[in-house]
């Protein structure tokens, strides 16, 4: 797996859209540079074998006993079945909240208590959205063995909220090395790079 190919797939198809100049504003209301779409990751078919691949060699090398994949809805049940798919494993998906109707599960697909479960999300911002799922899967009583994403911002708060849950995750790519993939097909300039870096140290404060 290479992460720098991956930071710039995410570039070219712009997955992952940056603008120091005008920033981009979040549901929570933060002011960010930069704005993460992974989902238009699965209409390049290039882009998206890539990052199954990356999935695949992840799970092969840290996680050779995984028995089910699960993805986190919605943005991950795509990614999540094509590694399924690539590994012969059942796979499962995670809903933010059970269903409010008919069996009012949040686990959706067959699995038995006590399986080694391998979470696939999207994307890592807080980390909240992702240890919740973690946490449903637990609950249910699957041995969730890590967690593994396309993209990380790689904020301090996500790094801490995983180690206090004690979750082991790794991600294909992250922000310092898109940065750098951004500066080198000039899609920013030199000067746009400290702007960039203060972000990610503070982002709910940034650009207030």
């Amino acid at each position: 797996m290479d992460s720098n190919i991956i930071a710039d797939k995410l570039l070219q198809i712009n997955a992952i859209k940056l603008n120091p100049a005008n920033p981009f504003t979040w549901a929570s209301g933060w002011k960010s540079p930069i704005y993460c779409d992974n989902r238009k990751t699965l209409s390049y078919p290039d882009v998206r074998n890539v990052i199954c691949d990356g999935f695949v060699s992840l799970i092969k090398e840290k996680y050779p006993q995984a028995e089910v994949i699960a993805g986190v809805a919605t943005g991950a049940i795509a990614h999540g079945m094509l590694v399924a798919d690539r590994l012969d494993l059942p796979f499962i998906y995670v809903r933010s909240v059970p269903k409010s109707h008919g069996l009012t599960n949040q686990i959706e697909g067959h699995f038995t208590p006590g399986q080694k479960v391998v979470v696939i999300e999207d994307l890592i911002s807080t980390g909240m959205s992702s240890l919740a799922a973690v946490e449903a899967l637990r609950n249910a009583g699957c041995d969730v063995l890590g967690l593994l994403a396309i993209f990380t911002y790689q904020f301090d708060k996500a790094k801490n909220a995983f180690a206090d849950a004690n979750v082991d995750y790794e991600t294909l790519s992250n922000y310092s090395l898109l940065i750098d993939a951004a500066l080198s097909k000039g899609v920013i300039g030199s000067q746009d790079i400290e702007l960039l870096k203060s972000w990610r140290t503070n982002p709910e404060e940034w650009g207030k």
